[in-house]
């Protein structure tokens, strides 16, 4: 499956934004990860969903202003972003692979080209 995340943009601390992951064919039948890496850090996980769309993962850190949610008809998944704050900052990666343990566990299989979320104070 071939990804690519879009929706990245430069905005003010306390905004909302949303990222796409629009996938190719058979998108719906992987689950799909969201990841970032703020400058001069490691790569961190997000969360994921299941292909049906009707479970979430998200990280300890990352509850509570991410969500995540798919499209599959339109072979889109979403990351919801609110009240960002500078550390936000980042490019932010979709992946995915057959099963959501593998997201959330071991390297996912496939990954889109990132978005920079630039965010200002």
């Amino acid at each position: 499956v071939q990804l690519q995340a879009s929706g990245g943009g430069l905005v003010q601390t306390g905004d909302s934004l949303r990222l796409s992951c629009i996938g190719s064919q058979s998108f719906s039948t992987f689950a799909v990860g969201w990841f970032r890496q703020a400058p001069g850090k490691d790569r961190e996980i997000i969360g994921g969903i299941i292909k049906g769309g009707g479970s979430t993962y998200y990280a300890d850190s990352m509850k509570g202003r991410f969500a995540i949610s798919r499209d599959n008809a339109k072979n889109t998944a979403y990351l919801q972003m609110n009240n960002l704050k500078p550390e936000d900052t980042a490019v932010y990666y979709c992946a995915a692979d057959l099963k959501l343990h593998n997201l959330v566990v071991v390297t996912p299989a496939y990954w889109g080209r990132g978005t920079l979320v630039t965010v200002s104070s």
